[in-house]
C-alpha cells in the first residue's frame, strides 16, 4: 500500500491554505507541536513527509531537513528564500518553490504607504488628532514625497514595482543591484554608499543574503543624510538595527519606515519611543486577495511535483 503523502506546515497559515492542503494530502501542523516534543513529531512521522509548506518567518533549516529522510519538495509561502537551507536541499536534490510575482504589487504599494506615511508623520499625525492636542495647536509641517530622488536597493520584480510607482509622483530613480540591469532607464550605482549619497529616500527591496545583511550601516545611513529617511519591505536583517536607532535619536536621519525589523517580532524600547519612524507587523503581503494567490501557487507547485510536471516556480 503506498504511504499517504505528508505535508508539514510549519506555521499557522491562512485557513484557505489549510483547508486546500488538507483536501490533497496528510497535513501536519507543526506550529501545534510543543517545542520539547517536535523531535519526537518528526521522528514519527518522518518517512509519510515529503514537503514542508513554511514562509518569510520560517522555512526548512538544516536540522528539519536532515530530520526528513523522504523530504522531497519545500514550498515556500514567500519570496524570500533566507529561511531555507538551500545549498543542503541542492545536495540532497530537494526541489524548492516560492511565490514571487504573487505579493510584487502589494508590497511596491507598502513600500508607497511607508514612505508616504514616514515622510508626511501620518501615525503621529493621528495620535495628534486622538491626544486632542489639534485643539492646542497645528500639527508640525512635513515634507512631500512628489520629485524625490529615490534610491531602490535590488531591481527585481518588487523593486521594480516600487521605481515605477515612484515614476508617477515625478520622483527620479537610481538603483543598486548585484549587476547592471542592460535594459533599465534607470540610473545604476555600483555601490549603495555612492546611491545613498545621492538620494533622499532609500528603499530596501532585495534578497537577504550573506552579502546583503547589514547592508545599511552607519556610513550609509551618514550618506543618505540628515533630511533622508529608510523604507524597508525586504527583511530586518539588511539593515544595523542599532546604527538606525542611533541616526534617528541623534538627528542624523529623518525617518524611517519598517515593515520588518532585525529580531522580530521582539521590538526594541527605542523604536517605539520614536515619533520619527512608522513601524508596520511584516505585513507587506497580507491582503486577503495576495493571500489567496500565494496559498494556490503554493498548492499548485506541490501538485505539479507530486504529478511528475514541470514546478510553476521553481528555485531549485
Amino acid at each position: 500500500m503506498e504511504t499517504p503523502i505528508g505535508v508539514l506546515l510549519i506555521r499557522p497559515l491562512s485557513a484557505y491554505l489549510q483547508q486546500e492542503l488538507s483536501k490533497r494530502y496528510t497535513l501536519f501542523k507543526y506550529w501545534q507541536v510543543p517545542p520539547d516534543r517536535r523531535r519526537e513529531f518528526i521522528g514519527k512521522h518522518s518517512n509519510s513527509i515529503k514537503a514542508v509548506v513554511g514562509n518569510g518567518v520560517q522555512g526548512a533549516d538544516t536540522e528539519l531537513i536532515d530530520a526528513l529522510p523522504f523530504l522531497e519538495i519545500v514550498a515556500s509561502h514567500s519570496s524570500g528564500l533566507d529561511k531555507i537551507d538551500l545549498e543542503l536541499c541542492r545536495e540532497k536534490g530537494i526541489r524548492v518553490t516560492y511565490t514571487p510575482d504573487a505579493l510584487t504589487d502589494e508590497v511596491a504599494d507598502m513600500a508607497v504607504l511607508l514612505t508616504l506615511a514616514t515622510l508626511r508623520r501620518i501615525c503621529a499625525a493621528d495620535r495628534f488628532v486622538r491626544s486632542g492636542e489639534w485643539k492646542k495647536s497645528d500639527f508640525n509641517l512635513t515634507t512631500k514625497f512628489s520629485g524625490k530622488s529615490v534610491g531602490i536597493i535590488g531591481l527585481g520584480r518588487i523593486g521594480s514595482a516600487i521605481a515605477r510607482r515612484a515614476e508617477a509622483f515625478g520622483c527620479s530613480i537610481g538603483y543598486h543591484s548585484r549587476s547592471q540591469k542592460p535594459n533599465s532607464r534607470y540610473k545604476f550605482y555600483p555601490s549603495v554608499l555612492n546611491l545613498a549619497s545621492d538620494s533622499q529616500i532609500l528603499i530596501i527591496a532585495c534578497a537577504l543574503t550573506e552579502e546583503t545583511r547589514h547592508i545599511i550601516d552607519r556610513h550609509v545611513i551618514d550618506a543618505l543624510g540628515r533630511n533622508g529617511i529608510i523604507v524597508n519591505i525586504a527583511r530586518g536583517s539588511h539593515i544595523d538595527e542599532a546604527e538606525l536607532i542611533s541616526a534617528l535619536v541623534e538627528g542624523r536621519l529623518a525617518g524611517a519606515g519598517l515593515d520588518v525589523l532585525e529580531n522580530e517580532p521582539q521590538v526594541p524600547n527605542a523604536l517605539i519611543g520614536l515619533d520619527n519612524i512608522v513601524l508596520s507587523p511584516h505585513v507587506g503581503a497580507s491582503t486577503v486577495e495576495t493571500r489567496k494567490a500565494m496559498a494556490d501557487l503554493v498548492v499548485e507547485n506541490l501538485e505539479a511535483h507530486f504529478s511528475d510536471k514541470p514546478l510553476l516556480t521553481p528555485v531549485i
